[in-house]
């Protein structure tokens, strides 16, 4: 890999920024890429790198954001007979690069872990900690008595509880709170939690003293809307009494929030388009390849009508003879 893709990703998972590193793991001549190319692709379409013609750029960039949507890797063939290249576990399209050539390329979505922050320094607090970290979330301990030698697996440990907000503020990682402070500055630190704007908030806490908490942070100005919000008592109902228990609960109920918040099927991409029913792919009049139209970067006006392109050279060619290309699609 080039030095300056190493970077790149180095930078891009410093900023907790998505990406795919895309390989070119088999090909098959003529094809201008070698096994070994590689290339990053970020979650705004960006390319950057070499993975063989440019006409396979916008299958790669597509099939790349849609491995970030999932969260899963994809192996992407490109063949000029797309039958002889069909297996499992492949996605298939066809290779309209002139060199006749195919590419298969692996695709690897690097996503930033999931960001559990805990307030408190209560047993619950710490296995809260240990449990997160060992289920490969990046975990944040929070109290202005937080020591590091009472949660030795977070990766981060404040004292100053009024940086959680701004510390996170441009993070792209979900983030989920819990609330464990047992009786310890309770209601500040439910305030602390909800200026993160977390995707979970959970609150270990009876109902009967979360009862209390609601009133005297209605009375602090906090909106009954946002105090909606919060889980409390916090888990899954599996009876839990010890702090190991309770803190199983707790995360098993973030891991249900999360599977919950996963799009489920492909179709629900683009529901603008969808609804309205207009179209979301067009059709490169020179090569044949399917276009996405949302973000085209390689368009032209011609009769009345936008044509969309895989690449430049397409567009130019067309350009140069559009008459010709409008004929032969009207033929077809």
């Amino acid at each position: 890999m080039r030095a300056e893709l190493l970077q790149m990703a180095a930078d891009l998972a410093h900023r907790e920024e998505p990406f795919v590193l895309a390989v070119v793991v088999r090909r098959q001549p003529a094809s201008s890429s070698q096994a070994g190319d590689m290339a990053l692709i970020t979650a705004a379409g960006a390319f950057h790198g070499f993975l063989g013609g440019s006409c396979t750029q916008p299958t790669v960039v597509r099939e790349a954001q849609r491995a970030l949507t999932e969260g899963q890797p994809r192996l992407v063939a490109l063949a000029p007979d797309p039958e002889t290249a069909r297996r499992p576990g492949v996605a298939v399209f066809p290779m309209t690069c002139h060199s006749g050539g195919s590419v298969e390329i692996y695709l690897e979505p690097v996503l930033p872990a999931p960001r559990l922050v805990v307030f408190g320094v209560s047993p619950t607090a710490r296995a809260l900690v240990k449990l997160g970290k060992a289920m490969g979330y990046s975990v944040v301990a929070v109290d202005p008595a937080a020591e590091p030698e009472l949660f030795p697996g977070a990766d981060q440990v404040l004292t100053d509880p009024g940086r959680a907000p701004q510390l996170f503020a441009r993070s792209h990682s979900p983030r989920f709170a819990v609330v464990a402070t047992l009786g310890e500055r309770d209601e500040s630190a439910i305030r602390d939690a909800l200026a993160m704007a977390p995707s979970y908030l959970g609150v270990v806490a009876s109902r009967k003293r979360f009862a209390q908490m609601r009133e005297t942070l209605l009375d602090g100005g906090v909106t009954a809307a946002a105090i909606d919000t919060i889980r409390s008592p916090a888990g899954v109902r599996i009876g839990a009494e010890t702090p190991e228990e309770i803190a199983l609960a707790v995360l098993a109920e973030i891991v249900e929030r999360q599977r919950a918040a996963q799009p489920v099927e492909e179709e629900e991409e683009k529901p603008e388009r969808a609804a309205s029913g207009e179209p979301t792919e067009a059709i490169d009049p020179i090569c044949g390849m399917t276009v996405t139209i949302a973000g085209a970067r390689h368009t032209a006006e011609h009769g009345g009508r936008t044509w969309y392109f895989c690449c430049g050279g397409c567009r130019e060619r067309f350009l140069a003879s559009p008459e010709r290309y409008i004929a032969q699609e009207g033929a077809a």
